[in-house]
């Protein structure tokens, strides 16, 4: 383990604390400073393994530090870090004696991997070893929590990174498709900071008009609108010492925007109609699905916001790209949905997996958890087939309606006698005995075994419409709509009846 400590240099409070934290939780012993002539005085009374510094700071400017410590002691490496980086200072930095160059906002990932090939530069004093965890066997998947299950290495090293920076204050912003499991993420941050035994609130900030949400996360004051028959607690203070999660922050209007940046710079709220700013102690951690920098470009998202949240940027693969981790998601959801639904947990057959490992998963982890709940309720069995998945067409884009009836078409032989009699044959019985619990039958409409499909998933959701338009991967107003469908047309036959 490197015996001198590394020297971070940097006047951004948060900037110094996310740096520090990262490399302490590595093995490293770390000392700070907030500027270039407090560095060199510390430079020259101790001993540092290694220095790293802000380009650009008040007074005296990175490379000035940098020209300072290659006259003390030339083989020292030292790390230049700055927000406003180009090839020029790049290469000025390198002319001087720079060992590497980073820019901000910091990629920890590079980060740790560029300090470590610093200390283990030749003009390094001391003896440096740097712990490597063993890497997992692919045969035993690791559950880091209660819900994030994985077995990929890209995986298990975003999560190294989100543990490495957890204990620091500052915030992080999680850029990633929606279904990845961006807010499973933050609260893996949460429960492995020093904030864990405290609160972590998470907003949605798509599912509130503005109007509301300016209340809901800073709190409104007795009296300030109609209907504020009492103080509010916003969110933020809700949170104090803890976290705060802004789910879906690119959905936030510019105005709320702007309040929110002067919450992170100043460190305390004003409440809508309030007197006094309040002070809070909150780590925020924001997530998105969209690209910030582009809604930068076309003046929907403030360009000061972006680079405050994005300290720390973490970016979740899509379950494209890590496929190896569908096995041990799919036992995973299969048991968890069983003890759910209070059911026996079936196997899945090699056909239902080969589907499931070569589907595109647009939806990512969320749709794979849907398919699978969906699966269980369909599974009358003790092994999940291929037809209770109900996927979109099994790898297209089509309906549930059409769904049913591929699978119907594939199950079923329905031959006409002289008659015109339908006579059933062995893969009827086999059709008749999957859709029992379902009630479909040969010849039913695709409009009845819709309607049979979605009573049967309410039967089984206990009535909970949100659960079961969520197992039915529909939305909960499509689901209202068929509903609504359905009442008309008993109304109408109830008319008839009349008639």
């Amino acid at each position: 383990m490197v015996s001198e400590p590394v020297l971070i240099v940097d006047d951004e409070v948060e900037m110094r604390i996310a740096m520090s934290e990262t490399l302490k939780h590595c093995g490293y012993p770390v000392e700070i400073s907030h500027n270039a002539i407090d560095a060199i005085k510390k430079f020259k009374q101790n001993n540092y393994s290694l220095v790293i510094t802000d380009m650009t700071m008040p007074k005296r400017s990175g490379l000035e530090l940098l020209k300072d410590i290659k006259s003390i002691a030339p083989a020292k490496p030292v790390i230049m870090a700055t927000a406003y980086g180009t090839v020029e200072t790049a290469v000025e930095a390198m002319k001087h004696g720079a060992f590497d160059y980073i820019r901000k906002p910091i990629n920890f990932d590079s980060f740790q991997f560029i300090v470590q090939q610093a200390l283990n530069y030749e003009g390094t004093t001391g003896n440096v070893s740097i712990d490597v965890e063993s890497k997992p066997s692919k045969s035993k998947p690791v559950e880091l929590t209660k819900e994030i299950v994985t077995q990929n290495q890209a995986m298990l090293s975003l999560l190294k990174v989100a543990r490495n920076v957890a204990k620091s204050k500052s915030t992080m912003l999680i850029q990633s498709e929606s279904g990845t499991g961006k807010e499973l993420l933050a609260s893996y941050i949460h429960e492995n900071s020093d904030r864990s035994k405290r609160p972590f609130v998470a907003v949605n900030c798509a599912a509130l008009p503005d109007t509301l949400l300016e209340s809901e996360l800073f709190g409104h004051a007795k009296g300030s609108f109609t209907g504020a028959t009492q103080d509010y607690r916003g969110k933020f203070e809700q949170a104090h010492t803890g976290t705060i999660l802004l789910d879906e922050i690119s959905e936030m209007a510019l105005p709320l925007q702007a309040k929110l940046l002067r919450v992170l710079q100043e460190y305390q709220v004003d409440k809508v109609g309030g007197k006094e700013p309040i002070p809070v102690d909150v780590r925020v951690i924001a997530t998105t699905n969209q690209n910030l920098l582009g809604m930068i470009d076309d003046g929907k998202f403030r360009e000061d916001l972006y680079f405050r949240l994005n300290v720390i940027p973490l970016a979740l693969p899509p379950l494209r790209d890590r496929m190896d981790d569908v096995p041990v998601l799919v036992t995973h959801f299969v048991k968890k949905h069983s003890q759910i639904n209070n059911r026996n947990c079936p196997a899945v057959s090699r056909e239902t997996l080969n589907i499931l490992t070569n589907y595109h998963w647009r939806g990512n982890v969320r749709e794979l958890e849907n398919v699978m709940e969906r699966a269980l309720l369909l599974c009358n069995g003790e092994e999940i087939q291929p037809n209770h998945l109900l996927m979109s067409s099994q790898l297209g884009e089509t309906t549930i309606n059409e769904d049913l009836v591929s699978i119907i078409a594939s199950k079923t032989k329905i031959s006409q006698s002289a008659t015109g009699k339908k006579e059933s044959t062995d893969t009827d019985y086999q059709y008749s005995q999957d859709t029992s619990g379902l009630g479909i039958e040969v010849g039913m409409s695709m409009k009845e075994a819709e309607k049979r499909f979605i009573f049967k998933t309410l039967h089984e959701t206990k009535g909970n419409r949100t659960h079961a338009a969520k197992t039915l991967g529909i939305s909960i107003r499509t689901l209202r709509n068929k509903l609504n469908e359905y009442r008309a047309e008993v109304g109408e036959l109830e008319l008839e009846a009349e008639d």
